[in-house]
């Protein structure tokens, strides 16, 4: 293996057919210098017998599983006359029909994490566990402060969490930002993986020059998760991890993406809207997930921030940028928010051919915000 990947731009195709696939029974891994795939085959070896665990401890093996996961499908031809006909296509995880976006990576990254999608959903531990690094690993849940340091920690997590799962249990991404160096990958958890309902997590990840993940890190709205169980599951302040560890892998985003991020960010710290929409495209969409908002247009999106500086997380004096993730065509970056009720969260960015900002979604624990604080998000996206 050489020197890491470098960045591409976009678009980027989606996976091929099922013929064009990688056995069941292999681990990708990435050559940089060409953006190859090349295989390996590994021991198939699924059958983790859990030991008897707490509630905790199983729903801490969960945050692992639930943070990194994924699949994807290239959906059959439509056909208004036969909606009972037999469905078929390719599947980027075996039986998910959802087509994720890739328009902001490039092929070696969707290639390279489609097998840990899988193993997640077929719950094979041995393959999972071969896509994380045993030299340096950092797992972080940012909503429940759940982490893990070793990789035997975290695959001890998950050997007592498989059992507890639906049987049709899947995780599967929707979108795919950055490439082999760092990404943030979009995935969901489907129900009875992570609490009742679907999770949908937005993780920070980084590899090695070899294609094993580093340090992963899971964003995403408690609120889907309830309140209640949040408060309950969550770590003890004193348990807190006090270092996200970003520094143990550094900054290797792309020089593009982390000049973006720096100048949005500092400008959002200012308080200076108008210098942040330069950055942004015409037609740009912003979104943020725990205030269920999604606004079009540069014109509309500065209004919108104009008015709802004060209360936004990461925006306004305090707010910081933690790590930066990613490619010249997608990525973000991690932040904190030192006078929000809203400690931390993180931001994906989409880049157009111009650098220009053209889809920012914004995500954070809602649980922290009352419902005025949420109710007011809304009340400030009304234009008159």
């Amino acid at each position: 293996m050489t020197g890491p990947l470098p960045h591409h731009a976009r678009p980027c195709p989606l996976p091929g057919p099922r013929s064009a696939r990688l056995p069941p029974d292999t681990v990708v891994g990435i050559r940089h210098n060409h953006h190859t795939i090349e295989s390996r085959t590994i021991v198939k070896n699924d059958t983790e017998t859990g030991r008897g665990t707490t509630r905790r401890q199983l729903l801490r093996g969960a945050a692992v599983g639930t943070t990194a996961v994924a699949a994807l499908s290239l959906l059959p031809a439509v056909d208004a006359r036969a909606d009972s006909r037999p469905r078929g296509g390719a599947q980027y995880v075996d039986g998910v029909d959802v087509v994720p976006d890739t328009s902001h990576t490039d092929q070696a990254l969707v290639e390279h994490v489609r097998g840990y999608f899988q193993a997640k959903s077929d719950r094979n531990l041995d393959r999972q566990m071969s896509y994380f690094s045993r030299e340096r690993f950092t797992y972080i849940d940012a909503i429940l402060g759940w982490h893990w340091y070793t990789w035997q920690d975290m695959r001890t997590a998950l050997a007592g969490w498989y059992p507890t799962w639906p049987k049709d249990s899947k995780c599967y991404p929707t979108r795919i930002l950055g490439d082999a160096t760092s990404a943030i990958l979009v995935f969901t958890d489907t129900p009875g993986m992570f609490g009742p309902g679907q999770v949908r997590n937005f993780g920070a990840v980084n590899f090695d020059r070899h294609g094993r993940v580093e340090r992963w890190v899971d964003y995403w709205d408690a609120r889907q998760f309830g309140v209640t169980g949040w408060q309950q599951e969550q770590e003890p302040s004193a348990q807190w991890p006090s270092d996200f560890r970003q520094s143990t892998v550094g900054e290797t985003a792309a020089p593009l993406m982390r000049r973006v991020v720096a100048e949005l960010a500092t400008a959002l710290r200012a308080g200076d809207i108008p210098a942040a929409m330069r950055l942004f495209s015409t037609d740009a969409v912003y979104e943020d997930v725990p205030a269920h908002i999604q606004i079009t247009s540069r014109t509309s999106i500065q209004t919108f921030l104009t008015k709802a500086a004060s209360v936004l997380p990461y925006v306004g004096a305090g707010t910081g940028v933690r790590h930066v993730l990613g490619n010249d065509t997608g990525g973000g970056y991690e932040w904190t928010a030192a006078n929000s009720p809203v400690p931390r969260g993180i931001t994906a960015l989409e880049l157009d051919p111009w650098g220009r900002i053209e889809r920012l979604t914004a995500v954070w624990n809602g649980a922290y915000a009352d419902n005025a604080m949420l109710t007011s998000f809304a009340q400030k996206a009304i234009e008159h």
